[in-house]
């Protein structure tokens, strides 16, 4: 008699990702990353930086809201009977955040090699932003802290704004998923 541990494991893993904790949201997520991107390059030819977008006024506020929400609405209606448990509208949400994220990054670095103004532009808007700071805003922030935030934007590559932009991408959506999980949650009635 011989034993395989391999078909155990492959048949475990094609059931985790045939589920619809992972399959709906990651259908989702792959949306969210290519929006992102065509946003990203959009407003590059406009002519504005995306990277220097106030983090409130991010587009993927708006689009993580309206995503997770139709993930996770279609999970619960379609797969789970109409109940959503708290922990499975956040699993679902880290899906759809980590295909986002992984596209978005994977669609800068992309970018970033085919049109190196990309990069550049942001390095020099960003420096002339810091640069020109209101002289009370210099005093309240420091002018020490100023000098190493431009010496630090000296020194960026496209895979920190890739990671830089991976980072904001979870922090943006892990709130949206509290939110949407606690909205969408339905539980069994107790008797």
């Amino acid at each position: 008699m011989q034993f395989s541990i391999t078909p155990g494991i492959g048949w475990m893993f094609n059931k985790i990702i045939s589920s619809p904790i992972v399959k709906v949201p990651a259908r989702y997520g792959a949306i969210a990353g290519v929006l992102c991107v065509i946003f990203l390059i959009t407003l590059f030819y406009m002519g504005k930086s995306p990277f220097l977008i106030n983090p409130y006024m991010d587009f993927r506020v708006i689009l993580f809201a309206i995503l997770i929400f139709f993930a996770l609405k279609e999970e619960r209606d379609f797969y789970k009977g109409g109940f959503l448990e708290m922990w499975e509208g956040m699993a679902s949400g880290l899906v759809f955040l980590v295909i986002a994220a992984i596209i978005g990054a994977i669609g800068i670095l992309i970018f970033g090699a085919i049109q190196p103004a990309f990069f550049s532009n942001f390095i020099a808007e960003a420096t002339a932003q810091i640069q020109n700071y209101p002289d009370e805003t210099v005093k309240q922030i420091g002018k020490d802290v100023l000098e190493r935030s431009l010496s630090e934007l000296r020194g960026y590559t496209t895979s920190d704004l890739a990671s830089r932009y991976t980072g904001q991408t979870f922090i943006i959506g892990f709130f949206i998923t509290i939110i949407i999980s606690v909205i969408l949650r339905r539980q069994p009635k107790q008797n």
